[in-house]
Order: C-alpha cells, then sequence, then structure tokens
C-alpha cells in the first residue's frame, strides 16, 4: 500500500457518459491542469449483451475499445505527465484484455504506469446457481429466460475494490460492470480514507459520481432553458466536481469552455433516472437524496451538500441480457396534403402483405408491430393545442409532411426480414408522396431484453488484480434494514383559499429532466422557486400527468416522490416504454424526451407569485 497524507479535498472530472460519446473531455481536463482523478462510465446495459457478443466471436474483444484508441493511446504522455489517474469501466465484459492492451502501449511508450483491474462481476460461468429455475425479474416478476438465451450477467459491483486498486498505487483502473456512480466513489474512498460505516459520506460521495457520470449533461446539456447556452454548446465543458473529506462538494467545470453549471443544470442531473430519492440503493449504500440542497456560490460554480446514508444493502443487483428473438424499424417519409392518413395506411397496406405471406408459409404472426407518425399531432388531444395554437386557432393543422416508422419483433430472423421486404416492395401501388433517404436499409436485430435480479454479496467473489499480484475483496459493511431509516415526504399543499389565479406552462415554474430504469420511465420536476412548488404539485396529479402520455401508452402505474430539499417532485412511471431499451420498438425507449411532453401542461398559480 502507498501511504500518502490525506488530502482536505480532491478534483474529478467526468469524462464519458456512454460508449460512443464524443473524445471532447479529456482534452478540456489535460489543459485545465488540476485534476486528480478522471472517471469514464462506458456500460449501459444494452452495451454488455453487445461486448458479450463482442468477446464471443473474438475473446481478445469485449471491451470498449474507445477507451483505448480515443483516450489511453493518443493522450498517454500527457496522462504520465500530468500524474492524474483514470478510472474507468471500459473493461466491459473482458477488463483482463482491455488492461493488457493499456500495459502494452505503456511498455512501448517506456512509462512507468500501473494498471489494475477489478473483477468478478462477470457471473456468466455460474449462470445455474445465480440463477435458478425459480428466480424471477425483480421488477415484472418474469420467469427466468432459458440459459441458452443469456448474453450477459453481471453484479453492479460497488466502490470500495477500485480504492483497493488505487491503494496500491495503480495510475489507471480498469473494471467491468460496476454502478455508474462507482469510478468516483472509489476515488473518495482512496483519497480520504473512508470507511464502510462512513454511510453519509459514502451517500455524499455517490450523489458526486451520479452528478458527474453523464458528462455534460451537468454542465448545461439537455437543460430545459437550452437557449441560455445554445451558442456555447459546440464546445460544452465537462464537468469536474471539488469534492471535500466531509463529502460536500462543488461542481464546475474548465475555464473557456461552453454550457453552464447552474442550480437548474446540477439539479436536473441529480433528478434523472431515479426512482425513491430517499432509498437509491447502491452496493456501498443506501442514499437518501430526497434532502439534498444546491447553492450557486459563483459563475459556473454549484454546491452540493445532504445527501445521507441510511444502510448498506446485503446483496447485489445483478443485469442479465438475453436474446429474445428479433426486430427490425424502418423510417420513411410522406408529403402533401393528408400526408399523415397517407402514413398510416401504407403502413396497414404493408403489414397486410406480410401477414398474408406469414400465414401463406404457415409461420406464426408478429411478437408486435408498431407505427408511429412523426408530425401527426391529432393524437395527441388537448395536447397538440397547448403546444401549437392560440385560443383562437382551431385545434389541429394537418401537416403536410411527416415521418413515418414501422417496426415489428417476431422470433425468425426471416419473418422480419419480410417486412422489410415488403415495406419498400410497395412504394408503387401505395398513396402518392412517399419517399425515403436512399443508402443501406436496416436489417433484422436481435432483440436483447433485460432480467434484474439480486444475490448475496458473499456469493460473488470479487478481486483486484495489480503489478504485485491478485488480492481477494471482502465487504465488512454494516446491513441494516433501510425500511427503518425510510422517511416519505409529502409535499405541501397548495392554499385553496388564493384567488386570482392563472394558468402558466410548468417550463415557466420548473426545470424538467426526464430518463429510464428498464422499463420505467422517470420525470424530475424542480421549481425554479419554492413557493411554486405547492401549485407545481397541486396541477401534476398522478391522473394528470398519465393523461400527457395516452398517445405513448394505454395505462401506467405513477408514483410520485417528493424531495423538499431542492425542492422538486419525481415522477416515476410503470410498465412506460414498450419493454425499454432495445427490446422496445419505440422512437423513445428510453424515455429522453418524456420531460418535453410534460413542460407544456399548464399549472394554476397565483399571479401574486408570478411578480412581473
Amino acid at each position: 500500500m502507498v501511504n500518502t497524507p490525506r488530502p482536505k479535498s480532491i478534483r474529478i472530472g467526468g469524462a464519458t457518459g456512454y460508449w460512443g460519446e464524443s473524445d471532447l473531455a479529456l482534452p478540456q481536463f489535460l489543459r485545465d491542469g488540476t485534476l486528480d482523478y478522471i472517471v469514464f462510465d462506458y456500460l449501459a446495459e444494452v452495451t454488455m449483451s453487445i461486448l458479450a457478443r463482442a468477446k464471443a466471436a473474438d475473446p481478445q474483444q469485449g471491451y470498449a475499445v474507445d477507451f483505448v484508441t480515443a483516450v489511453v493511446r493518443p493522450h498517454l504522455q500527457a496522462i504520465a505527465k500530468s500524474g492524474v489517474k483514470l478510472i474507468s469501466n471500459a473493461g466491459g465484459v473482458n477488463p483482463e484484455a482491455c488492461a493488457q492492451v493499456i500495459r502494452d502501449l505503456i511498455d512501448v511508450a517506456g512509462l512507468d504506469l500501473s494498471v489494475a483491474v477489478v473483477v468478478g462481476d462477470d457471473l456468466m460461468s455460474s449462470l445455474a446457481t445465480v440463477l435458478p429455475e425459480d428466480a424471477h425479474e425483480m421488477f415484472s416478476g418474469d420467469r427466468r429466460p432459458p440459459l441458452d438465451a443469456i448474453a450477459s450477467a453481471n453484479a453492479y459491483l460497488g466502490a470500495f475494490p477500485i480504492a483497493q486498486a488505487l491503494d496500491s498505487g495503480a495510475d489507471i483502473v480498469i473494471t467491468g460492470r460496476c454502478v455508474d456512480s462507482a469510478v468516483t466513489l472509489g476515488a473518495c474512498i482512496h483519497a480520504f480514507d473512508w470507511q464502510p460505516d462512513d454511510l453519509d459520506k459514502l451517500a455524499s460521495g455517490s450523489l458526486v459520481g451520479h452528478l458527474i457520470e453523464c458528462g455534460p449533461q451537468v454542465t448545461g446539456g439537455n437543460y430545459t432553458d437550452w437557449m441560455d447556452v445554445a451558442d456555447t454548446l459546440a464546445d460544452v465543458g465537462y464537468p469536474i466536481a471539488m469534492i471535500e473529506a466531509s463529502g460536500e462538494a462543488e461542481i464546475t467545470k474548465p475555464a473557456n469552455t461552453g454550457g453552464c453549471v447552474t442550480t437548474g443544470t446540477v439539479g436536473e442531473q441529480l433528478l434523472y433516472e431515479i426512482g425513491d430519492p430517499s432509498a437509491y440503493i447502491l452496493p456501498d449504500v443506501i442514499c437518501d437524496f430526497s434532502q439534498v440542497t444546491l447553492l450557486q456560490t459563483g459563475p459556473d460554480r454549484v454546491r452540493v451538500a445532504g445527501a445521507r446514508g441510511t444502510s448498506v444493502p446485503s446483496e447485489y443487483k445483478v443485469c442479465v441480457t438475453w436474446a429474445d428473438g428479433w426486430r427490425t424499424g424502418v423510417v420513411a417519409f410522406y408529403v402533401g396534403d393528408q400526408a399523415a392518413q397517407k402514413a398510416r395506411h401504407y403502413a396497414d397496406e404493408v403489414i397486410a402483405r406480410a401477414r398474408h405471406k406469414l400465414a401463406a408459409l404457415g409461420a406464426a404472426e408478429f411478437d408486435e408491430l408498431l407505427v408511429e407518425v412523426v408530425g401527426d399531432e391529432s393524437h395527441y388531444g388537448d395536447y397538440s393545442r397547448a403546444i401549437s395554437h392560440s385560443a383562437s386557432e382551431p385545434a389541429s393543422l394537418a401537416p403536410r409532411e411527416v415521418a413515418f416508422k414501422l417496426a415489428c419483433r417476431h422470433q425468425d430472423k426471416r419473418a422480419v426480414g419480410l417486412l422489410l421486404k415488403e415495406f419498400w416492395g410497395a412504394a408503387l401501388g401505395a398513396p402518392p408522396g412517399f419517399c425515403g433517404f436512399a443508402g443501406t436499409r436496416p436489417k433484422p436485430s436481435p432483440v436483447i431484453r433485460l432480467f434484474s435480479t439480486t444475490l448475496p454479496k458473499a456469493a460473488v467473489t470479487v478481486q483486484v488484480i495489480t503489478d504485485q499480484g491478485c488480492s481477494e475483496w471482502q465487504s465488512h459493511a454494516p446491513v441494516q434494514d433501510y425500511a427503518e431509516s425510510y422517511q416519505a415526504h409529502i409535499a405541501p399543499a397548495a392554499d385553496a383559499e388564493q384567488e386570482d389565479l392563472v394558468a402558466v406552462p410548468l417550463r415557466q415554474l420548473a426545470w424538467v429532466r426526464s430518463g429510464d430504469k428498464g422499463d420505467k420511465a422517470n420525470i424530475g420536476v424542480m421549481a425554479r422557486q419554492s413557493n411554486y412548488l405547492p401549485w407545481i404539485a397541486a396541477s401534476l396529479t398522478n391522473d394528470r400527468v398519465a393523461s400527457r402520455f395516452t398517445h405513448f401508452m394505454t395505462s401506467a402505474a405513477i408514483d410520485c416522490y417528493y424531495l423538499p430539499g431542492l425542492p422538486a417532485l419525481n415522477f416515476v412511471m410503470h410498465n412506460s416504454l414498450g419493454g425499454g431499451g432495445v427490446a422496445s420498438l419505440r422512437n423513445d425507449p428510453q424515455a429522453k424526451c418524456y420531460g418535453q411532453v410534460l413542460l407544456d401542461a399548464t399549472v394554476l398559480i397565483p399571479r401574486t407569485l408570478l411578480g412581473d
């Protein structure tokens, strides 16, 4: 172990939020020159299945190659000179192969850098134990998928093994599947010597990790007030977290970069893809984010405080991806009068032809068919009137140009190909105005579904591989019943006696951000002023929110949580994404646009609260 004085604070840069993101961050951070750590998050659930297929085809693959080709290789000399440490889950399903490629680059460059690897998350070799016949999905209750259909199975590891790797003196740490925030929390544990029972500190470090894990989403990307920074987003700054030994932190970005850091951008990201904010469950700590406060301390600087840790879970969440047939989706356009009607007629015609041929072949019906017409708001009801017209205008104007998508799922790849063939083959016998972009046509692709379950931590062997050898890591954290410390918060009620109420769009009163977890969507709504919150809560009932999404789903259970610290509401919509991820046929299978749909909802609020 390397013994060094404990710092009072550290600076961590958040460089990536997914595999394939732009490579703007690292040059920014190296120019800044003040960072102690840079963290990289590459792994979504579907990414794991893609990497698993890559490893099956080539045993030396299965990791996020971008980390090697776009980060380490071109910047290796500058990384070594700066002394900054890199922590990345780029290892995917083959972290040791990723680490070896980086070691080879270091050797060729003649540099003195140490690489450590965290392994143990990959459970494919013990599927029968991990997924017994009576295993059920933790959200839907579905039975276990066939073992021969499973592409990947990984436990979501925590941060302490990463800290152990850093304790060994590693300059670069590569992991497989860990929770997104663990790469940040691991650096904090190492730097400040946080212990497993420092629950509030662990929750605070996890919150910071959550804030920077999606890169520029906390510095102006996907921001409700995007027009405030629109001219600067081409050079958006990536986030820097200045974390103190207490766990409190400030979020900022490199100087002379685009975007912004405000309580709005930070609050939106805090609400992104969370469920119950009082029970945000991670491997190292169960967090309560409901009382978190944000304070603008200067230009592009926001202080974050108030996270609490309530207990530590005894189990790891396990993510299983499995193949469930084939899918495709194809997009074309209709132009002219009655464009939307023509598009739907064309889709119906294609489906009828494909079904006729399937029946003639004795093949099964499609598992799912979906037609979406973009540009036609007639099925949005009051939504189209709210966003497109004044009260004196007609409720809808027929679009003269639409894009439409036809998508399907089927267990047989040939049936999916048949629908594609008919989509293009019907063009000459269709309503006029059909056109499409010339080029490569879509092909059938595997449907990858997510199966989530849990596994006792004792059943997972986690190892840290360093230049000194391999050591096993064991959790000694206290385990408590988090339900005992759970506290539900109820939003304050609006004053029913108030008069002179006016209807204003939600966007005037709040910042909004939406996202997904499997087949759930969340929409976080943060009031711009605390006295707006009771009126927002009064107008945005669960039924009202559900009514905004009738064009996406027929019914969905909704939970609403209140975060007094921000203040904010978080709506969680269950079974709302058509399966979510690659399993969904929708244009927005990850609820990225749901917040935009809600922003135009009207809220009744006293005129006196709006000022001038």
